[in-house]
């Protein structure tokens, strides 16, 4: 995914993610076990058919995330009891399809 450094910082300041290697090119960030690629040397074009998912453990963390984040969802906070998750969904700076997310009732 090729990005400019509104997009790094949006990922770094506003979803929490932290930069996990930096190969000048190419930068991995990391959100828990979650790794994910931004490539200068890439075309721009951003596939709208797929989307990043941020997990989170406690609902709690979804509110708060929720409640600082409203300007770039795209959906309301909601519980999807078909899936048993309660999330929204934004966009980031260039137009990704984001998710942020936990699981109702599940147990590791």
């Amino acid at each position: 995914m090729k990005t400019q450094d509104l997009v790094a910082r949006f990922y770094r300041q506003q979803v929490g993610c932290f930069l996990w290697l930096d190969q000048a090119i190419c930068r991995i960030y990391q959100a828990g076990n979650f790794l994910f690629g931004f490539r200068q040397h890439l075309p721009t074009e951003i596939d709208k058919n797929t989307f990043l998912t941020f997990f989170f453990i406690e609902r709690t963390e979804i509110d708060k995330f929720y409640e600082i984040r409203q300007d770039s969802a795209e959906t309301v906070l909601k519980l999807n009891e078909k899936f048993h998750i309660y999330n929204f969904f934004a966009i980031d700076p260039e137009g990704r399809k984001l998710e942020f997310q936990t699981f109702e009732n599940w147990e590791v």
